[in-house]
């Protein structure tokens, strides 16, 4: 079969790493199933998989691509959840299981023809989406959906600032909030990824640093060391703030005294859980909300996708279809 392989590493030439090549179509081992790959999307994960950052070179090559959709090899239309781990070892909470690993960090990916994955991997596609459509949502999306109903216990009336517009989780965290009925005010260096997260159903957007109208109960932040303070300083008295990644750097100045005097949450995240996943297909499907998609893009032209995603000329995901 054919697939998209990450066969060396190189932090100033990814795309030189990644290679387009016949493989063995995958046997599903006891306990795993096989799919017929119909869409996979784009993340940085993978970009990063290429320039060997926080990805061991001993699991090199492997196929990337951590967000999948497709069929059962039995007909069924699915989507993965696409963290592999055991939700024991975590205390019920997978995310928490020290040996999990995302899809493409140990096990082959999705920009293949065919990928298997543990059984309980596997979601029902809800039919309200298309694969496009579902294969944007296993890792940004739940993430976002994590960050702000379960770690930031988000609900309706609530005020939320979401730093760095432009990014996957910021965007989703944007529409997944709006749509909770929350006020969503945003941030980013940029004009147009401003005026993005208004389409993305912000109530304003601002310059990043920028004061904002209100103090709000809860700050997404994937962007790090560049918005810690300012996001601090937005946080109402008891507000909290959710971290689910540090783009800009990890070693901001931490201003504890204001964090102990306002009583200020600074909760981690990483991922979802398979629970909340689900929850958050079903979100999308009765509320009409959807991924924003920049363009879909045959396997065969996978590098004119990452080198668009790298050079940051996209609104929305970039998505490869398999034939």
């Amino acid at each position: 079969m054919l697939a998209a392989v990450a066969h060396a590493q190189n932090p100033s030439d990814p795309l030189s790493c990644l290679e387009l090549r016949e493989v063995p179509t995958p046997v599903p081992p006891a306990g795993w199933t096989r799919i017929k790959v119909k869409a996979s999307s784009m993340n940085m994960h993978d970009v990063w998989t290429l320039r060997g950052v926080g990805h061991d070179p001993k699991n090199i090559p492997i196929i990337l691509g951590c967000d999948v959709a497709g069929v059962t090899d039995d007909g069924r239309e699915v989507i993965i959840y696409p963290v592999i781990a055991d939700p024991d070892a975590g205390n019920g909470d997978e995310t928490l299981d020290p040996n999990r690993a995302l899809l493409s960090e140990q096990h082959d990916g999705g920009f293949a023809e065919y990928i298997v994955v543990p059984d309980r991997c596997v979601i029902p596609k809800p039919h309200q989406l298309s694969f496009e459509e579902a294969a944007c949502l296993p890792v940004t999306w739940s993430t976002a959906y994590r960050m702000l109903f379960t770690q930031g216990q988000l609900k309706a009336g609530d005020r939320v600032l979401v730093q760095g517009a432009g990014g996957g989780v910021a965007s989703a965290a944007i529409a997944l909030a709006a749509a909770a009925g929350a006020t969503v005010y945003a941030t980013s260096r940029t004009e147009e990824k401003r005026a993005l997260a208004l389409e993305l159903g912000a109530h304003d957007a601002f310059e990043s640093g920028a004061r904002l109208p209100e103090r709000v109960d809860l700050v997404i932040e994937t962007v790090g060391e560049a918005t810690w303070g300012h996001s601090l300083r937005c946080l109402r008295p008891g507000g909290a703030i959710v971290i689910a990644g540090t783009t800009s750097g990890t070693s901001p100045e931490a201003d504890l005294g204001r964090i102990f005097y306002q009583q200020l949450r600074v909760l981690g995240s990483t991922g979802s859980t398979r629970h909340e996943m689900v929850a958050m297909l079903r979100m999308l499907a009765t509320t009409g909300l959807r991924p924003r998609i920049d363009r879909v893009l045959p396997l065969e032209r996978i590098h004119e996708g990452f080198a668009a995603m790298i050079a940051g000329e996209t609104q929305g995901k970039i998505v490869i279809t398999v034939s």
